[in-house]
């Protein structure tokens, strides 16, 4: 006659009693959690710093953990890139329908109906067509205008992902593309049309300024680059000028905003509404120049 839980296999060595795992009640184990002291399975079971700590303890223990973040409040360690890649398909995706449409990588513009419902131009926008102020973003005239665009895309869109995290790096660049689209409107020819990412991208580069003054680091880098292309879009003819640098300044400002303004870190919605009122800027510029079109179109 044998005692269960006391008696060895033959009944001449004891063994200690054994509990039932608390996930999983059908185990029997004598092993058991360190932190809480719940008895565990070696299923459930963790190697931890003094003992080993069940699954549950473990979960309860990260989540007490704070995560680093960056300076802009987004958490580190993520996998970013992942919006940038997103844009950057999008931005082919257009082109392909516009080179299908027209039959012509190099002269993907000159029989597109895409093209033609998307190119910003002026007095389109004035009759109601304002799909063109964001649309017009993702076209690109020929294939080297489009593997220069999304070339720099992937090269600074990835790292400023990374520093203002997903939602607010979607954000930036919106409005620095709507910034862009608002210069065009007020500055440039009503007569121009205009396609591109570029207003999107030299925002992103003035996102990256701000973010390494933020950074206590040398901005140096990014405005000869600013400056340099500034220069080309002022020397070569069909380079919209208005375009990018109304780009730079929305995503400088917006960014500065998520930043700089007091308590923002504290409070995201300081942040956000510095991103809102760069927008509504831009959207009351486009409104002015859209009222004065109409106006001189007799609509």
């Amino acid at each position: 006659m044998t005692n269960p839980g006391w008696g060895g296999a033959h009944g001449d060595q004891p063994t200690p009693p054994q509990s039932r795992c608390a996930s999983h009640p059908d185990r029997l184990t004598s092993l058991s959690c360190t932190r809480c002291g719940r008895p565990a399975c070696p299923e459930c079971l963790r190697p931890a710093a003094v003992g080993q700590h069940c699954t549950s303890c473990v979960r309860a223990g990260n989540a007490t953990v704070r995560r680093a973040r960056t300076i802009a409040g987004a958490p580190t360690g993520g996998t970013y890139g992942l919006v940038t890649y997103i844009l950057m398909g999008l931005n082919v995706a257009a082109f392909m329908v516009t080179a299908a449409q027209s039959r012509s990588f190099l002269d993907n513009a000159a029989d597109s109906p895409l093209f033609r419902a998307w190119a910003l131009f002026p007095p389109s926008v004035a009759t109601g067509d304002y799909e063109r102020l964001l649309g017009s973003g993702f076209l690109h005239i020929g294939l080297f205008h489009l593997l220069v665009n999304m070339f720099a895309l992937y090269i600074i869109g990835r790292d400023v992902e990374a520093i203002l995290g997903r939602a607010r790096y979607v954000a930036v660049y919106a409005v620095s593309l709507l910034g862009g689209s608002a210069s065009v409107m007020l500055l440039e020819s009503p007569i121009t049309v205009t396609a591109g990412a570029s207003g999107a991208i030299f925002g992103l580069l003035g996102a990256q300024a701000v973010i390494l003054v933020k950074l206590r680091r040398s901005a140096t880098p990014v405005l000869v680059i600013i400056a340099l292309n500034i220069v080309i879009s002022i020397s070569i003819p069909g380079i919209s000028l208005w375009g990018h640098t109304g780009g730079l300044v929305a995503g400088a400002l917006a960014t500065a905003g998520i930043l700089f303004l007091p308590g923002s870190m504290r409070s995201p919605r300081i942040g956000w509404a510095a991103v809102a009122a760069v927008a509504a800027l831009a959207l009351a510029i486009i409104g002015v120049r859209v009222l004065d079109l109409r106006a001189q179109m007799g609509v």
